[in-house]
């Protein structure tokens, strides 16, 4: 029998349009033979649709075919099964699904928020439970874990959009004591939304007034000196991990833009100005293996199992790392919990098809979940049962 994978994707992100490719090129490399592929997309609007059409990119450039077409429903926990149930008048169950495969990339997706949903229900899944997608996805948690953990980090610096608006020279100041140039990025976004480099404080002050047009918090890094950039992916669990090759990034920029990353050059946008024929992460310039000498290879694969495992991640996630050619020395940059594409391009050159890499991380998952549900989670006596009724509520009303 197969298992029923609910394939989730889209949600209210920035990157939302980077979560369906991904989610696509996922479902399209799924062993059908021992997967029923769900379709699972939510809208920028939150609303959830499931439905075979759902599969084919060339959907997304209409959203009334979807709101016509497809099934409006809601996920949630009934009579012991996982089901898809439609929303209206006649409510019916659309689909029971086994197990959730999130392929979604940002805030209030990738998180932490969805993950304690699908916790909260009950329902297994596949990638890092609500604590690593917190972590995973906050810039500031992330550098103070792995600070704490001593790991290699760039010197840096963090601030409240309320501190900027309220007193921005001491914003500034606090800055300033980094050295340019500097990096400014979003606390909480990925696929490079709202990062900028800055070499003075007239193109730092630029840098923030657009940073925090999309969160709170704001990161400012020292750049590294003779930078080269690469990325590992690691596989597995806090028990188990294997990793990737090891990939340098190529990029006219400063750093990797979305652009490079999703887009490249000569792609056209469609209707609703979705990204046509975009190839995902392999959009970007990349040179496999990375150009580095063993000894920096190996600091990058240590450090990256141990960036894993200081947060607790699980399924495939991709370290980024900064390396100082000069110095001979890697700086961890940050670990994408659900990284563009699933970071196969960084498997395949280790001999590990897309088919088996997505096999390995639902196998991943159906372990997490056995072991989640092996743990005390709540207890068999009720404290309430000798409760003194309404008379025990006399002290609360003092």
């Amino acid at each position: 029998m197969k298992i029923k994978v609910g394939v989730i994707f889209g949600g209210e992100s920035v990157e939302h349009e980077v979560s369906i490719i991904s989610a696509i090129q996922a479902m399209n490399k799924m062993d059908q033979e021992k997967y029923e592929i769900i379709p699972i997309y939510i809208t920028k609007n939150r609303e959830w649709y499931t439905g075979e059409m759902l599969r084919d990119i060339e959907t997304y450039q209409d959203m009334d075919l979807i709101k016509k077409y497809a099934k409006n429903v809601v996920l949630y926990f009934k009579k012991g099964r996982f089901v898809l149930q439609s929303k209206g008048l006649f409510k019916r169950v659309v689909k029971e699904i086994d197990l959730a495969f999130p392929i979604v990339h940002g805030t209030n997706v990738e998180d932490g928020v969805l993950q304690g949903y699908l916790q909260t229900i009950g329902i297994p899944f596949v990638g890092s439970d609500v604590y690593a997608s917190v972590v995973g996805q906050d810039k500031i948690y992330m550098k103070q874990v792995f600070e704490s953990e001593g790991l290699p980090i760039t010197n840096y610096t963090w601030f409240y959009d309320v501190d900027y608006k309220e007193d921005s020279d001491r914003v500034i100041d606090k800055v300033s004591k980094l050295k340019f140039p500097v990096i400014i990025k979003p606390a909480t976004l990925g696929s490079s939304v709202g990062i900028h480099t800055a070499h003075n404080e007239e193109e730092l002050i630029d840098a923030i007034d657009d940073a925090i047009r999309y969160d709170n918090r704001i990161v400012v890094e020292e750049m590294v000196a003779n930078l080269t950039e690469v990325n590992i992916s690691v596989l597995g669990n806090y028990e188990h991990q294997s990793t990737s090759e090891i990939e340098q990034v190529l990029s006219a920029q400063d750093f990797l833009t979305y652009e490079e990353k999703y887009i490249g050059k000569g792609k056209m946008k469609g209707k609703g100005g979705f990204v046509k024929s975009s190839k995902g992460m392999l959009s970007a310039s990349r040179k496999i293996p990375a150009e580095i000498d063993e000894k920096l290879a190996s600091d990058v694969r240590k450090y990256a199992v141990d960036a894993f495992r200081a947060i607790g991640s699980s399924g495939v996630c991709r370290i980024d790392f900064l390396i100082d050619q000069k110095k001979k020395k890697a700086y961890i940059n940050e670990i994408n919990s659900i990284p563009g594409s699933l970071a196969f391009y960084l498997w395949e050159p280790t001999g590990k098809k897309y088919t088996e890499l997505l096999d390995d991380m639902i196998n991943v998952a159906i372990k997490d979940y056995k072991k989640r549900i092996s743990k005390v989670h709540s207890f068999d006596s009720n404290i309430l049962a000798g409760f003194a009724g309404s008379k025990g509520l006399k002290g609360l009303k003092k």
